[in-house]
C-alpha cells in the first residue's frame, strides 16, 4: 500500500469518527429519538464496512 493510499485511509477514518460523534450527539440532544447508542452503532458498522470495502478493492 502506498503512502498516499494509507494517508487517505487514515483521513477517511478520522472523518468517519467525526461523523459518528456528530450523529451520536444529535441523537442524544433529541430525546424523542430512541436508543442513541444503537443508532451510532449502526452508523459505525456501515462506516467500517465502507472502509473495509475501499481497502479490499485496492
Amino acid at each position: 500500500m502506498s503512502l498516499l493510499a494509507l494517508l487517505v485511509a487514515v483521513l477517511l477514518a478520522l472523518v468517519l469518527l467525526l461523523v459518528l460523534g456528530a450523529v451520536g450527539y444529535l441523537v442524544h440532544r433529541h430525546p424523542q429519538l430512541d436508543k442513541p447508542l444503537s443508532v451510532t452503532g449502526t452508523w459505525a458498522a456501515a462506516a467500517v464496512a465502507a472502509v473495509a470495502l475501499l481497502l479490499a478493492v485496492r
